[in-house]
């Protein structure tokens, strides 16, 4: 049978699946449950969640603080009612008619941290594809691994490890963007490295023991603070008061001698007003790959102080990384006979960087409709990597050839340090509106600057010359400025239809050690203003169904290389999207289901072409046009009491509509060119399924089948089925057995057999294609991942 074909069915059987469990459920006796919920004084509460426990049956008040579910199964049912800022209630009832409620919720008596990130967050009403992941859906996962790969299983997205075990250096892409273009954000505030764009997650390892919510948005999203979200953005928060004094503690272990051990605790609220809590962490792993070890320590340290209308919390947050070098992947005629290869031998080829996060946010309510949050934070990051280099020119490092008698050498090994040094520091602020009616709205931005120290140090030569240790070869410093003013609004027009505008506009000042026309290195500087709208309409069918529609703006700004490897004639220009998004919800009390379609077209998108510039290097080039278009289909399906299954597809076709790929030609010394209409975008799969069959047997024991299916991926923007990643289909098995004794709140056992089918598969790499003699040849290099692994671990938490 040809390989992936078995796959291949099993994914497009999916959404036929979900098609049939919704049209074919089936009837028995259903009521209606209606009501109000509004606050002691009688004052309707818009936007409270309606949810009935255990099923995937909710809605929201309306603006008057009514609500109707219909088509509820007769029996005992469980209500809950909450709303951001109130207490949350649960009514009980047994269901024999149509009932009424009338749900009075009272204010917290402390204010909570969730309004802080609401302003950058999606809701029910924002007409965009997001997906809220809590703390419970982590601890599933977590037992080392980073952040990525705990998200793995949501839509749209891909994940990697350079190690190939999942931990150290990490990649996520969100349909088909890279990290450099998903935004990131930690209780609001921007994450993003502000010269590269990217997220490198190995700088707090065990972050995600202290996440309280992660939401992905796809595609454009909300208005943010930091890099431009061109395909998506990820928003953490780690605060949630804890009311009550807790401790914890997990331990794991397994394969390639992987392990965690953390503590945490916290004080819950003492006096009514102050709160500390805190973790300290190590992971470390061998890797996957020969020699990639992870060696990965981190902290986490909040206090707050609490009162009824206001709050202020500080945090501190350090991670500390000593990783192996596996950048190089595994080329292509090694990779058949050693899939563990590295090709690095020296000792210390390691990355070091440590980095210290401090965040002071604060809110506080300024009457009934408005409340006022406003955060400051300084990041200190300090790091280099340590790389063996045999045979390197003396000219390279601006030294002088050594003569020694009659003989000039002009080579020797050395070993040489790239160091960073940067500072990040800024402010984010929203005003929050609601009239407890038809509007909401925030008002917020932010300011940052980074600055950031880029030299490098010989710390050993085979043959010294006139040279002393440590000696920098070069200094580069940057400084880069980032500025936004956002203003959003929905207003609810009447019962079943809701709008929503949202502007934003983002200057970007960049100061950086660039060539100018002459190819001399000069400072030199870029300024970009970008401007960012969105809007769309929410409907709502009825208590089940809601479809929307949006469209969206966003612009991104050219990364560190782009300039600094460019002159001003040849710097490429910021890039430019709109995007398209439309869906159809439905809920009932089995079933949870969504559709989203969209079509993200992109203007001036950055590639690689493998053309050289005027100054010699392979940089990126604007393509003129480009699109990204789907369909995204998520659905949660309670096939039995005991058994149910979370699964979702997408469906995509990523294109470049016209593109021209350069070659180095080594028999004429030039470079040959060639032309391409209607090619794939590199690393965009057309299929991405993920899938979480979860049978509870017995109380408190949990069995789940954890699948993953990725189509094949194009390394460049040719369609070159010389030049691709293959599909793969990987499946886990995960056990969780929970215990609730009474010296403890909660005993977890959870053991995690990964990849149980041995599927061999590569999630990244590069190519390196150039004509000799005569033929196209492709140099392509990959990242393996593990095999069949396991890890083990256990929570106790007091």
């Amino acid at each position: 049978m040809k390989k992936g074909a078995t796959e291949q069915r099993f994914v497009y059987l999916i959404p036929f699946s979900i098609l049939f469990w919704l049209f074919s459920l089936p009837s028995w006796a259903q009521f209606t449950v209606s009501g109000t919920v509004s606050e002691p004084d009688g004052s309707p509460l818009p936007g409270a969640a309606i949810t009935i426990e255990g099923t995937y049956k909710g809605t929201f008040t309306n603006a008057n603080g009514t609500f109707l579910l219909s088509n509820v199964k007769a029996g005992p049912v469980a209500i809950r009612v909450s709303l951001i800022g109130y207490q949350p209630q649960t009514k009980e009832i047994d269901l024999t008619q149509n009932a009424t409620l009338a749900v009075s919720l009272q204010r917290t008596a402390v204010a909570v941290d969730e309004v802080v990130v609401s302003a950058t967050r999606a809701n029910q009403k924002s007409a965009i594809a997001y997906t809220d992941v809590t703390r419970r859906d982590l601890n599933k996962l977590n037992l080392g691994q980073d952040i990525p790969q705990l998200l793995n299983f949501t839509p749209s997205i891909v994940t990697t490890s350079d190690a190939g075990a999942g931990v150290g250096y990490t990649g996520i892409r969100i349909r088909g963007s890279d990290a450099t273009r998903v935004n990131v954000t930690l209780n609001g505030i921007p994450y993003n490295d502000a010269e590269s764009q990217g997220t490198y997650f190995v700088d707090m390892p065990d972050f995600a023991s202290s996440v309280s919510t992660i939401q992905i948005q796809r595609g454009v999203g909300t208005s943010t603070n930091g890099a431009g979200a061109f395909g998506a953005s990820i928003n953490i928060q780690t605060n949630k008061l804890e009311e009550k004094p807790y401790a914890e503690t997990n331990l794991s272990g397994g394969s390639f001698g992987t392990r965690k051990i953390n503590v945490l605790a916290g004080t819950g609220l003492l006096n009514n007003h102050f709160v500390v809590d805190a973790r300290l962490s190590k992971i470390y792993s061998d890797g996957y790959v020969d020699r990639a070890f992870s060696d990965l320590r981190s902290f986490y340290v909040s206090g707050g102080y609490y009162s009824k209308k206001s709050f202020i919390r500080l945090n501190v947050f350090s991670g500390q990384e000593q990783t192996y070098q596996a950048w190089n992947g595994v080329p292509e005629d090694i990779l058949k006979i050693n899939r563990r290869y590295n090709s690095f031998t020296y000792d210390n080829q390691t990355d070091n960087y440590q980095q210290d996060n401090y965040q002071l946010i604060s809110s506080h309510e300024l009457s009934k409709n408005w409340r006022a949050n406003l955060s400051f934070f300084y990041t200190k990051g300090k790091g280099y990597y340590e790389e063996y280099r045999p045979n390197d020119n003396f000219s390279d490092y601006g030294l002088s050839n050594v003569v020694i008698g009659d003989s000039t050498i002009k080579q020797t090994d050395i070993i040489r340090r790239l160091w960073l040094d940067n500072d990040f520091y800024g402010t984010v602020f929203s005003f929050d509106y609601n009239s407890f009616g038809k509007l909401t709205g925030n008002i917020g931005g932010g300011w940052n600057q980074y600055k950031g120290s880029h030299y490098g140090e010989i710390i050993w030569e085979r043959i010294a010359g006139n040279t002393n240790i440590r000696d920098r070869y070069y200094q580069d410093n940057a400084t880069k400025r980032d500025f936004n003013l956002y203003a959003k609004a929905f207003y609810q027009f009447n019962s079943k239809l809701n709008g929503f505008v949202d502007a934003q506009v983002r200057q970007v000042y960049y100061s950086f050690l660039g060539f100018n026309s002459q190819l001399q290195n000069v400072q030199q500087n870029a300024t970009l203003t970008f401007f960012n709208p969105k809007a769309g309409l929410t409907y709502t069918v009825n208590d089940r169904s809601t479809v929307y529609a949006s469209v969206g703006v966003g612009h991104r700004e050219p990364n560190r290389n782009d300039y600094t490897q460019s002159t001003p004639e040849s710097r490429p220009k910021a890039e430019e999207l709109i995007d398209y998004e439309a869906g159809y919800k439905i809920q009932t009390t089995d079933l949870a289901f969504t559709v989203n379609a969209y079509y993200m077209d992109y203007k001036n998108q950055l590639v690689l072409s493998g053309q050289i510039n005027d100054v010699g290097a392979y940089n990126r080039v604007n393509i003129p046009a480009s699109y990204r278009a789907g369909v995204e289909l998520e659905a949660g399906i309670r096939l039995a009491k005991q058994l149910r299954w979370n699964v979702n597809a997408t469906f995509s076709r990523n294109r470049v509509k016209n593109f021209t790929e350069y070659l180095d030609n080594y028999d004429t010394g030039e470079q040959d060119s060639h032309q391409y209409t209607q090619t794939d975008i590199s690393f965009s799969p057309n299929v991405i399924a993920g899938s979480q069959l979860l049978f509870t047997p017995a109380k408190g024991f949990e069995l789940g089948l954890l699948s993953k299916y990725v189509g094949k991926q194009y390394l460049d923007n040719t369609s070159n089925e010389n030049r691709k990643l293959n599909s793969y289909f990987t499946n886990d098995i995960r056990i969780i057995y929970t215990l609730k004794p009474k010296f403890a709140q909660e005993i977890a056992f959870t053991l995690l057999f990964n990849n149980v089918l041995n599927e061999l598969y590569e999630s990244n790499g590069y190519t390196y294609a150039y004509v000799s003699e005569g033929k196209v040849v492709a140099d392509n290099a990959y990242y393996p991942q593990a095999g069949r692994n396991f890890l083990a671990g256990v929570r106790v938490r007091f």
